[in-house]
């Protein structure tokens, strides 16, 4: 019988004020750790924000140590024309997705979540 082990290589780095060190650390694994923990929110429904301002809402099927998640179902909120800071009531319809973990900003479930007005906004004039 073989066993796999996976090698998961951590670099840290220690300063001092004349020298600046990296240093490697190595341990072996039976498995790999990710910096998120999202195995609560498989088959749930989740909101997704990317870089670059997109929002998708879907069912969370799968992701990995690199945060790429998939989604099925997934709808996708677009933003206004003239002003990309603001979200419309548009939406479209985009199925099963892959979302590279790289533009992954947020994710967030759905259930329990509601949009608030801004308390910060200033009245007109004031």
């Amino acid at each position: 019988m073989c066993q796999i082990f996976s090698f998961e290589l951590r670099v840290y780095r220690k300063q001092s004020p004349r020298l600046t060190k990296i240093g490697v650390y190595r341990r072996m694994s039976g498995r790999k750790e990710s910096a998120l923990d999202l195995s609560k929110f498989i088959d749930k429904a989740v909101e997704v924000k990317l870089t670059g301002g997109r929002q998708v809402v879907g069912t969370l099927k799968g992701y990995d140590q690199l945060l790429n998640v998939v989604l099925d179902e997934a709808i996708e909120h677009l933003r206004d024309s003239d002003d990309p800071l603001r979200s419309t009531d548009e939406t479209r319809r985009l199925g099963l997705i892959v979302c590279k973990g790289s533009a992954v900003m947020l994710v967030a479930p759905e259930d329990g979540t509601d949009e608030i007005s801004n308390p910060f906004v200033q009245p007109n004039g004031a």
